[in-house]
């Protein structure tokens, strides 16, 4: 199995063709363990693999509190951050389009598994050209 952190090529080729709408769309995040085989082909969400937990519901949390900007030669968009009154372990996190037939983003590698006991909290990067979690430049 492998995960590799990656917008998916799906994703960049439908944002030509005008599918997706992040500022008015439903996007979602799933969490996956280890065993998920999520990069840059994947192309819709997928249960398989996906963290199973009390607390935690198939099909990831809603992210609310989109911001969309540009700066220089590059577009980027983030969310708020997103939890789960849960404990659970999970390995990497999968953004898709609850709009658009659960159509894939981005794959999020966590880099290790990581674990909570009460509450696992995604912390968003800062909003900015540089670091914001979705970015697209020339």
């Amino acid at each position: 199995m492998a995960i590799v952190q990656t917008q998916c090529t799906s994703f960049k080729k439908e944002l030509y063709q005008a599918i997706h709408d992040l500022s008015t769309d439903t996007i979602k995040m799933a969490l996956y363990t280890a065993n998920a085989n999520l990069g840059a082909d994947t192309t819709a969400y997928s249960a398989t693999n996906e963290v199973v937990a009390s607390g935690y519901t198939a099909g990831g949390n809603t992210l609310t509190g989109v911001a969309i900007n540009s700066l220089d030669y590059t577009a980027y968009v983030n969310w708020a951050n997103t939890s789960w009154a849960a404990a659970l372990t999970a390995r990497c996190a999968l953004l898709y389009n609850a709009s658009k037939a659960n159509r894939a983003i981005a794959v999020i590698d966590f880099g290790a598994d990581k674990t909570s006991t009460t509450t696992f909290l995604i912390t968003m990067p800062a909003n900015t050209s540089t670091t914001a979690l979705i970015r697209s430049s020339n």
